[in-house]
């Protein structure tokens, strides 16, 4: 019961995501031939508000619910391993027409054969993590 608040925050979002035809395979195939303005809106708007309050969270030194300072690490630099990842994400978007975040309300909103693409993504996470020392930076 106490990680309703939990629950009730995810069918919000995957509500807007799917009346913001978020999940629309048509929508992400527009962006990728640079069809449609939509896409590239959304995802404009997310990193100006991540960038926002990335700002506020270090500068207001703020804390999370259980009371700890947040910190936010510096990114590991490294030309290759961006690309090669970028390309593999990419490749996995344009292939399934989903980002990661949407698989789940691509599933609750009764697109079974995303399931596939969960556990893709899913086995993709597992992979990376046993290869990740082997990589380039």
């Amino acid at each position: 019961m106490k990680f309703i608040k939990y629950l009730l925050t995810g069918i919000l979002f995957g509500i807007i995501l799917t009346k913001g035809e978020v999940i629309s395979w048509y929508r992400i195939q527009e962006m990728f031939l640079f069809d449609s303005f939509h896409m590239y809106g959304v995802i404009g708007s997310a990193v100006v508000m991540g960038a926002i309050m990335i700002f506020i969270i270090k500068n207001k030194e703020l804390k999370s619910i259980k009371g700890t300072k947040i910190t936010i690490g510096d990114k590991e630099r490294g030309f290759a391993r961006y690309i090669i990842g970028g390309i593999i994400f990419g490749l996995g978007w344009s292939m399934t027409g989903a980002c990661p975040g949407p698989i789940y309300v691509l599933i609750g909103n009764g697109f079974s054969v995303f399931i596939v693409v969960l556990l893709s993504a899913l086995f993709g996470t597992f992979t990376y993590g046993l290869l990740k020392d082997k990589l380039p930076h």
